[in-house]
């Protein structure tokens, strides 16, 4: 195993080399830039292609006609910039075409700012973008798991012809970390792509990549289809990490970078005399709710732990259906909490309660 430090925009971006991307469409945003940037020089030295387009709204588009002719695309972005992809997200998960999304997010609303932030998490989970549609979502905790992800949803967009997105938030994008790019992955048996306009060798006539459907038992037909695709996908690739939950007195559900700050709560608490549990969804949408299933009874409560106003927080409350007490903390505007926060917020839990 060889490792190298880098950080975790280039990592994003030689992961996707290394899973085979054939095309990348995007517009700069930080702090997602160094995505392609990177890209711009290693898909032109692998002699594949490389397109910073006009807008953001170009650019999922041109995702949109890449993917439609059977190529391996992706574009990426940063929350303000996912916004306007979202139209085209829904397109492009109307037309049943793979692609992959990386989002790195920053505080906002609106404009907002630079730093880290996870205030994105509807964003991704529900999407902007009109209809009955899903995109998978994953939310790795570190550069490692990143990359990981990131060589696999290709696969994984190719299986279910439909979008994937990669959420990290802005420190994950910046920070360096040791990664083995060579570190193995689940392969996946695909089809060939006989659907895309370049599919037309494989029978008589045309393929028509089309979300429009004006007929409605058609339309109707086709939602239906779809769903049954995303159960397929809770089935499959519902992702999570539980840790220390054996007799947990409380557990603490964080995801990415939170995940990573709560792990150092949890040490902290033990030192205490507390035992603290961790729930860590990898998989975003599908949400794990089976986790919640395995939790102890020794439980006395929940504590959701993010950097947003409390977005994960109402799958969290889905998923528990009212067995536990839930609490929030969160911070905004681009802070990261410091573990000793999350200390204080299980030492103060029942002030923090938002759902007995």
């Amino acid at each position: 195993m060889s490792k190298v430090l880098m950080k975790g925009n280039e990592a994003i971006a030689r992961a996707a080399i290394l899973a085979g991307v054939d095309c990348f469409f995007g517009y700069p945003i930080t702090p997602q830039n160094e995505i392609p940037e990177y890209l711009s020089k290693l898909l032109e030295e692998e002699g594949r292609v490389f397109v910073q387009a006009e807008s953001e709204v170009a650019a999922i588009n041109m995702v949109y006609g890449a993917a439609g002719a059977g190529a391996r695309v992706m574009t990426s972005s940063s929350s303000v910039g996912i916004a306007l992809k979202q139209e085209g997200i829904s397109y492009i998960a109307g037309s049943e075409l793979p692609c992959v999304i990386v989002s790195v997010m920053r505080a906002g609303p609106g404009l907002g700012g630079i730093q880290p932030s996870q205030a994105d998490y509807f964003q991704a989970t529900r999407g902007g973008g009109n209809g009955d549609y899903q995109t998978i979502v994953f939310g790795p905790e570190t550069i490692q798991e990143t990359v990981d992800i990131m060589k696999e949803a290709f696969d994984i967009a190719d299986q279910y012809r439909n979008p994937v997105m990669i959420l990290v938030d802005g420190l994950i994008g910046q920070m360096m970390e040791t990664v083995d790019l060579n570190k193995p992955v689940k392969k996946r048996h695909l089809e060939p792509k006989t659907w895309a306009s370049s599919g037309m060798r494989n029978h008589e006539g045309r393929n028509v990549i089309s979300s429009i459907g004006l007929d409605p038992i058609y339309l109707e037909k086709h939602n239906f289809a779809l769903q049954a695709k995303y159960k397929e996908a809770i089935k499959n690739e519902t992702r999570f990490e539980m840790i220390n939950m054996d007799h947990a007195e409380y557990v603490i559900v964080a995801y990415g970078t939170v995940a990573r700050i709560a792990r150092s709560a949890i040490e902290t608490l033990a030192e205490k005399g507390i035992k603290v549990g961790l729930i860590r969804p990898i998989s975003l949408w599908p949400y794990p709710k089976k986790a919640f299933d395995l939790i102890p009874s020794t439980c006395k409560g929940l504590l959701v732990a993010e950097m947003s106003m409390g977005q994960m927080l109402d799958d969290v409350l889905i998923s528990n259906k009212g067995r536990w007490p839930v609490a929030f903390y969160g911070r905004a505007g681009g802070i990261v909490p410091e573990p000793e926060e999350i200390v204080d917020a299980i030492l103060s839990f029942e002030e923090r309660v938002v759902d007995k």
